[in-house]
């Protein structure tokens, strides 16, 4: 008689929740192209027809898992740009969202970073850094007005400001030091004072 406990049947739900996470970390390491249904159903434990069921496809799949890490992404950097606070210290925090995704989900970030779903042709982490400009710009406005600098120039330098954290963070991606928190405040400091106005020890001004 087997001593193995009776295995605990997965609701719908349980069970799309674990192919999305075993999906993630197949993906992340092989790509979509690399990565075969066997053997996603292998490491889920199923068979390939309960992946069909609920995905469709291993392209489906594949886009269950972008559009997931897309929205944990853009949410928490939306909402870093959305709290209270002068136009450095938000960016500041969204620099920080940023790296700590990736510190906290590399294999969504590798994925993101890698091939472009077919809900988003042009690529998901493009899509994320068009939207993520768009409210850096807002931000920014009133700030560029006061300086003189015209609506034009301002679009402008929202991209510089998001292309410059989205290159650092893939550079940290793999690099991981020094910490977050000291990448994220020398980011600040290239972008705020310019390289002749560089401080030699910039502090992060949303840390205690």
């Amino acid at each position: 008689m087997s001593n193995n406990p009776p295995r605990t049947r997965m609701t719908g739900v349980q069970r799309r929740s674990q192919l999305v996470d075993v999906g993630r970390g197949l993906f992340a390491a092989r790509g979509l192209d690399g990565t075969t249904i066997e053997e996603i159903a292998a490491c889920a434990g199923v068979s390939k027809p309960v992946i069909y069921e609920h995905f469709g496809s291993k392209e489906g799949l594949y886009t269950q898992v972008v559009d997931f890490e897309f929205h944990i992404l853009l949410d928490s950097i939306t909402a870093a740009l959305t709290e209270e606070g002068k136009p450095r210290v938000l960016v500041e925090r969204a620099a920080l969202a940023l790296l700590t995704y990736i510190e906290d989900r590399a294999d969504g970030f590798r994925i993101l970073m890698r091939d472009a779903p077919p809900s988003q042709p042009e690529g998901a982490f493009s899509t994320l850094l068009s939207q993520v400009t768009a409210r850096v710009e807002h931000i920014l406005s009133d700030e560029f007005h006061r300086r003189g600098f015209s609506a034009q120039d301002g679009a402008m330098y929202a991209q510089m400001l998001v292309g410059m954290v989205a290159m650092t963070g893939q550079w940290w991606q793999d690099s991981r030091q020094p910490d977050k928190h000291t990448v994220a405040a020398h980011l600040v400091n290239l972008a705020w004072n310019g390289l002749t106005g560089l401080q030699k020890d910039p502090e992060l001004k949303s840390e205690p």
